[in-house]
């Protein structure tokens, strides 16, 4: 549901004489009672997103989950915590008295975790993307239409709640740059993650996923699922369809790409073009997107905005802090203010872009939104 929408549902509601229930007529008054926080997946992620959590008054973190010890203890000490409750078995964590989760394991464990934090009836905070191929793409969206409307379900495409996105969307549907165009997005960086090595295979592929695409979808969808998602929102249509090509010509430890360029067909004529890399030495990176008008240029990132109206004339607005913030402290609030969001089937959507995109560089052909995905 959209602001919007809420907005219109809420009238409805006090038009047949119903109310909202606030959060502390359920859980008891909300200054003697903080929310209560459990991490599935205590990797470098998740424990970023947990000390957020954990920082913030609203909060506290008080399980964590992990297949890995080290990981568990390498947790505990980055999100600051005394004596959490640990539990190898996400289920039996999903069990326990905790009022919200964050979901930050591989990303194809998402779909099936998500899916059962919503039968828990637990609040949802899952990173990105949303599964690693359909089949996990569509179980995310049969998760979240079963979803216990009072619990919120957030996804980690923190560029929604970012200040500076916020503002240039604003501007874009005001006409500020006039009839939208074209558009772009890039992700030229280095490579993130380093392979290690473990004596037992199945450690090796579970603690290395990223390396393997069947783990983490191949960096298309693990990481530029996030530019994606921006298109997905300010476009606001899906791809018609997508051909691109993409290799690996540095990083030959893994069975990844480690550079891609794409070219998508948006309906009403609408092209972008998407470029990506791993591989740029380190002091370079080039990662955002840009949305050309015809009387003018907004260009976005996590970093920044800037508005280019003329040859002389720009205005470029700094954010002031990681917009992971924005995301996390938007939960709470959604959770204390009872005005939830549940974002599974658009996160999804936003995912698929990625998939759509990789399938026409794997298979070196054109991959048609219909074709791949049906009536999605």
């Amino acid at each position: 549901m959209n602001r919007r929408d809420f907005v219109q549902a809420g009238g409805a509601l006090a038009a047949a004489g119903l109310t909202i229930v606030q959060p502390g007529a359920v859980r008891g008054s909300q200054a003697n009672s903080k929310i209560t926080v459990g991490l599935i997946g205590v990797g470098g992620r998740g424990s970023y997103d947990a000390g957020i959590f954990q920082a913030d008054p609203r909060a506290r973190v008080t399980a964590l989950c992990d297949l890995f010890d080290d990981r568990i203890e390498t947790g505990i000490q980055k999100i600051k915590l005394q004596k959490p409750a640990v539990y190898k078995d996400f289920e039996k964590l999903l069990g326990s008295d905790v009022d919200a989760v964050i979901i930050a394991t591989p990303p194809f464990e998402h779909p099936r975790m998500l899916e059962a934090a919503v039968q828990a009836r637990k609040h949802i905070y899952c990173e990105k993307p949303m599964g690693v191929d359909l089949a996990g793409a569509q179980r995310v969206i049969a998760a979240g239409r079963k979803a216990d409307p009072s619990k919120c379900l957030s996804v980690g495409f923190q560029q929604r709640y970012g200040p500076v996105y916020l503002e240039a969307y604003k501007r874009i549907q005001e006409g500020q740059i006039g009839r939208l165009s074209n558009a772009r997005g890039f992700w030229i960086s280095g490579d993130p993650f380093k392979r290690k090595p473990y004596p037992d295979p199945k450690v090796e592929k579970l603690r290395n996923w990223f390396c393997y695409k069947d783990y983490s979808g191949d960096f298309i969808v693990e990481q530029d699922c996030h530019n994606f998602d921006v298109l997905h929102w300010f476009l606001n249509a899906r791809p018609i369809r997508a051909v691109g090509m993409g290799g690996t010509k540095v990083r030959t430890s893994m069975e990844i790409m480690d550079h891609l360029t794409l070219s998508f067909e948006f309906p009403e004529g609408m092209h972008v073009n998407f470029e990506a890399n791993q591989i740029s030495p380190s002091g370079f990176s080039k990662v955002g997107e840009e949305f050309t008008g015809t009387t003018g240029v907004i260009l976005t990132s996590r970093a920044r905005m800037v508005h280019i109206r003329g040859p002389k004339d720009s205005e470029t607005i700094e954010s002031k802090r990681d917009i992971t913030m924005d995301g996390i402290e938007g939960f709470l609030a959604r959770i204390q203010t009872g005005q939830v969001e549940n974002v599974a089937e658009r996160s999804a959507i936003s995912t698929l872009f990625a998939i759509l995109g990789r399938t026409a560089i794997y298979t070196g052909r054109e991959a048609t939104w219909k074709g791949e995905f049906g009536e999605i």
